[in-house]
């Protein structure tokens, strides 16, 4: 068996700079995370949050230790650089792992706004934010 490192990223918006708005967020991206790849989080090696300047209320990555399953991942919280005229309060992942699968099918979630990031990459309607 060949294992190989794969990398799925993602991304959502927040309406308003708060631990509620950002918490619901990131549960969302996780949850659309979760129902479309077959992931084993025994295989995750690694998750990255990127939140742009304007969110500082609560890590990403605190909500995300708090799922079942969650809390032996490696995860860490940066903030995004700054671009003028970029897509405000955004929230993105990139996580690494290891699959013995490496031609398994990954859905990236891009959901509410940060749909607009990766048209090509949307399955599903818009979320409003």
């Amino acid at each position: 068996m060949q294992w190989r490192v794969r990398a799925i990223r993602g991304a959502t918006t927040v309406p308003v700079n708060t631990k509620e708005a950002i918490a619901q967020a990131v549960t969302e991206l996780l949850d659309e995370l979760e129902a479309h790849n077959q992931l084993d989080l025994d295989e995750v090696i690694s998750v990255t949050f990127s939140v742009t300047q304007d969110l500082d209320a609560i890590f990403p990555a605190a909500i995300a230790r708090s799922r079942i399953g969650w809390d032996q991942v490696p995860l860490v919280d940066f903030q995004h650089m700054k671009v003028t005229g970029s897509l405000e309060r955004c929230i993105r992942l990139l996580l690494h792992f290891n699959t013995p699968e490496p031609a398994r099918k990954i859905h990236h979630p891009y959901l509410r706004h940060a749909m607009n990031l990766r048209p090509d990459l949307v399955m599903t309607s818009p979320i409003s934010s």
